[in-house]
């Protein structure tokens, strides 16, 4: 029993201070987005402020730029590549998964050798190829690189396999054809493995800011993380404040929807390591 005690509080210990290293940026950036500009650059240590500066600080960042438009841009943007992504994704899993076809094994290698491709690699094929096609500066220049996603397509891969296949051929037995077992039966099956794409899909997204800063230049399609460089003084610094709090505002709805979503994503991660 001491020796459990012992491990278990070893364990707790490494994984209390692995998850204050991770937070600690978040915390100082909470700090920075409450302090006058006087305090923010004094060389002493203070985690609360001592002239509680927030509104000020709240209010320029919802107002010195278009926030809320932004946060729009970013929603719209988000949501309309996931949901491509889940039209692409699942009936190329279910094939890879459930059914038999010379090739399939091939596919799968290279959709694996996708995994390791580093999305930067593809930029300029990329913008060249919106360019031809007269796409840049549009939210379709922000959507369309990233409607196939393989990571999507393995993680569904995964949970499909585990899926049995008497629920499939007991589908087929009803007159249901291929894509109708795919949206009917696969997908609802299937929430828990979306649940945990889509939170991947959406922050990854959310906090891109290297695509967007070469695909768009009107201020108008800008996403939360292009337009929270509008803030930037490198001269004098006084937006510190305003920005730390513009990127309070567009953390908060990512670690919300990862609150709501987190025993999903559990789950399916749980599931999928075991298959």
């Amino acid at each position: 029993m001491s020796r459990r005690r012992v491990g278990a509080v070893g364990r707790h210990a490494a994984l209390l201070v692995t998850a204050a290293f991770a937070l600690l940026p978040f915390v100082w950036m909470l700090s920075l987005s409450l302090k006058p500009p006087g305090e923010i650059f004094q060389p002493q240590f203070r985690l609360w402020p001592q002239e509680f500066y927030g509104w000020e600080n709240y209010r320029a960042a919802l107002t010195a730029v278009p926030m809320l438009r932004f946060l729009i841009n970013g929603l719209f943007v988000c949501s309309t590549i996931f949901m491509l992504q889940m039209m692409v994704c699942v009936p190329c899993a279910y094939a890879l998964a459930k059914l038999r076809f010379r090739g399939r094994d091939t596919l799968f290698s290279a959709v694996l050798v996708g995994l390791l491709v580093p999305p930067q690699a593809l930029a300029i094929p990329q913008f060249v190829m919106l360019h031809r096609f007269g796409l840049l500066d549009t939210y379709a220049a922000l959507i369309l690189p990233w409607i196939i996603s393989t990571l999507g397509i393995f993680l569904m891969r995964q949970f499909f396999r585990a899926v049995p296949d008497e629920l499939i051929d007991a589908a087929r037995l009803d007159g249901l054809g291929e894509f109708e077992i795919i949206w009917r039966v696969m997908l609802p099956v299937a929430v828990p493995a979306i649940a945990a794409f889509g939170i991947f899909s959406v922050v990854a997204h959310w906090n891109d800011l290297f695509w967007p800063l070469i695909a768009v230049r009107s201020p108008e399609l800008s996403t939360p993380a292009l337009g929270i460089l509008l803030f930037r003084d490198d001269e004098a610094g006084q937006f510190l404040g305003p920005l730390m709090a513009g990127s309070v505002i567009i953390v908060a709805p990512l670690v919300l929807g990862f609150v709501f979503a987190q025993q999903r994503f559990i789950d399916s991660m749980s599931f999928t390591a075991r298959n």
